[in-house]
């Protein structure tokens, strides 16, 4: 284990390094040599370096007992990937295929990729994709944030006084804060500003559709 937390970071850049490379080449495969089956194992590959960092990320903390930086990173790595970057994948799944299909003169998209992409031009639709966006960010948002909180504080009595009391946010300092450390703190306050910005965005499109 101390192997393990002395060379943590280089073993999680060495990972995403790697990630990366399999999603290389699961786009070769994929779009260039059209082998869909093949390369559909650099996917797992992909998926199983991620389950790596998480777990790497869970060995460091129940031996060390402290939620640091490191598991910080790798959990908003694994909650991008297991959410936002799914949906991210497929749209540039199809992208790709349709620069690709038209580079090489070939047909890649299938009817039900046109179907969807001419779906996505429906601005109800639209509104509904980012409506589920929005409620995905928030649930994860208020999650990590009680986390924090959790760690911070006493007890939920405590939390509640942060809530009804926003003097401490005046402060500026993490002592003065619900969150344990001045890391946790910055990163979380950065955070709530860019939920709001992304909520009121997302819902922009359901209040003002044709815009």
């Amino acid at each position: 284990m101390e192997l393990l937390i002395e060379y943590q970071w280089g073993i999680f850049i060495v990972a995403e390094i790697l990630s990366i490379f399999a999603l290389l080449l699961f786009g070769f495969f994929r779009y260039f040599l059209v082998k869909k089956k093949l390369s559909l194992l650099f996917i797992y590959a992909f998926l199983a370096l991620v389950g790596l960092e998480a777990v790497l990320g869970i060995l460091i903390y129940q031996y060390t007992g402290e939620f640091s930086t490191f598991q910080l990173v790798i959990t908003i790595f694994v909650i991008y990937a297991c959410t936002f970057g799914i949906f991210d994948f497929l749209r540039l799944d199809r992208w790709m295929r349709r620069k690709v299909g038209e580079w090489r003169g070939i047909e890649l998209l299938s009817e039900k990729d046109y179907y969807i992409l001419e779906r996505n031009k429906d601005p109800k639709l639209k509104a509904k994709k980012y409506r589920w966006s929005a409620t995905i960010h928030m649930i994860v948002f208020l999650t990590v944030q009680f986390i924090f909180w959790s760690l911070g504080t006493q007890g939920f009595q405590e939390m509640l006084s942060y809530i009804t009391d926003f003097s401490w946010i005046e402060a500026g300092t993490s002592e003065q804060s619900p969150y344990p450390t001045e890391t946790l703190y910055y990163i979380g306050m950065i955070w709530s500003v860019v939920f709001i910005v992304d909520f009121l965005y997302s819902w922009s499109y359901t209040i003002f559709p044709s815009k």
